[in-house]
């Protein structure tokens, strides 16, 4: 236990490789700003985006998404970067040569990376929904129509194990739907079918309102018809699901996420593996903090030919192949491939073998 007590080394590493790294983000997210702000600007100012909203309702909450997207990144970079100077500085030897072990010298790197891995968590599950909430409100607002002024077309849905709806259209402005129908299968037998002329939300009672409706229940040869002007009814589905725009995943936090996903369930959507890909990834995705502080120490704490521009380049290399690898295998599992559970874990994985390789073959 004594020997795991932060000295003057540990500190030395870890405010080197926080340091690296806060000023690197830092660094790429004001570059990423002034790309942006060169991009969007004609938007700006067609619209009259105020001043106020530019910098706190979009460019503020732009910030942390694009901070915690590239994190792990710029956590390999940063590593690679300074243990490298200190490896091209003997230091790396001297530490050794002082009988300290090379298990022993990634002890404040591991500190190191848990305290991104912590911020990357927090920002990701917690922090950064919340504010894609206000940064997607204001690209409606200013940069980009809002997807949900437009009415849906021949709308198929399972809304729950056995039952489906179909309406011919349905608008998003007035919550109201045309030509509805609702069937209700039992092992793949008909049971019962409603069908109105329209379907209204009323948010007062937080019901469906039918009108002219049809309903048919079916009893073996047995069936009977039910007709009427109007009916209030409970049914397993919110106006709201026809609003959410493609990215409405990016506004939940995990609690929320997680909800969603037993929803789905419950309905039986054939349309979750995106969900449970997402989840597993902002759970996943802070692991690859440890994995790549792993290879950069290893990789970047021997000198070889070429210099610290050898060992960024082939740190770059490894950390691109790691996120293509994650957009490959999300693919995979979003057309049924693979699990969504593999899909996110076995980029971490593989890197993890490598991460073993190389650090057998660090020196000691």
């Amino acid at each position: 236990m004594r020997d795991l007590r932060i000295n003057i080394i540990d500190k030395y590493v870890i405010k080197k490789f926080l340091g690296t790294f806060f000023f690197a983000l830092l660094l790429i997210i004001v570059i990423a700003v002034v790309f942006d702000v060169s991009e969007k600007i004609d938007d700006f100012m067609e619209k009259d985006a105020p001043l106020k909203a530019i910098v706190f309702d979009y460019y503020m909450n732009f910030i942390p998404h694009f901070a915690v997207l590239f994190s792990s990144l710029f956590t390999f970079i940063s590593v690679i970067f300074f243990t490298s100077k200190m490896a091209y500085n003997t230091e790396i030897v001297a530490i050794l040569a002082s009988g300290r072990s090379f298990k022993r010298i990634i002890y404040p790197y591991v500190i190191s990376a848990a305290i991104i891995s912590l911020f990357s968590f927090l920002l990701s599950n917690y922090v950064i929904p919340g504010a894609n909430k206000e940064r997607l409100e204001f690209e409606e607002t200013y940069i980009r129509n809002r997807p949900y002024n437009f009415d849906k077309r021949n709308v198929h849905k399972q809304i729950q194990p056995g039952i489906y709806i179909f309406m011919e259209s349905f608008s998003n402005s007035s919550d109201l739907g045309y030509k509805f129908s609702l069937e209700k299968f039992e092992k793949g037998q008909l049971k019962s079918k409603l069908m109105a002329e329209y379907i209204k939300w009323d948010s007062t009672k937080r019901k469906w309102n039918l009108q002219n409706y049809y309903i048919r229940n079916l009893n073996g040869l047995d069936e009977k018809i039910t007709k009427g002007q109007s009916l209030d009814t409970t049914i397993n589905l919110n106006p709201n699901e026809f609003k959410r725009r493609d990215d409405f995943v990016e506004t939940m936090n995990l609690a929320d996420l997680n909800n969603y996903i037993r929803t789905l369930r419950t309905q039986g959507s054939d349309n979750i593996d995106m969900f449970v890909i997402e989840k597993h990834k902002r759970l996943a995705y802070p692991i690859s903090t440890f994995i790549l502080t792993m290879i950069g120490v290893t990789l970047s704490s021997r000198k070889i030919r070429g210099g610290i521009g050898m060992h960024i380049g082939v740190g770059l290399g490894l950390s691109f192949g790691y996120i293509l690898f994650m957009q490959f295998s999300s693919q995979f599992a979003i057309s049924g491939t693979l699990s969504p559970f593999l899909a996110a874990w076995v980029p971490n994985f593989i890197f993890i073998i490598i991460s073993i390789v190389l650090y057998r073959m660090a020196p000691k």
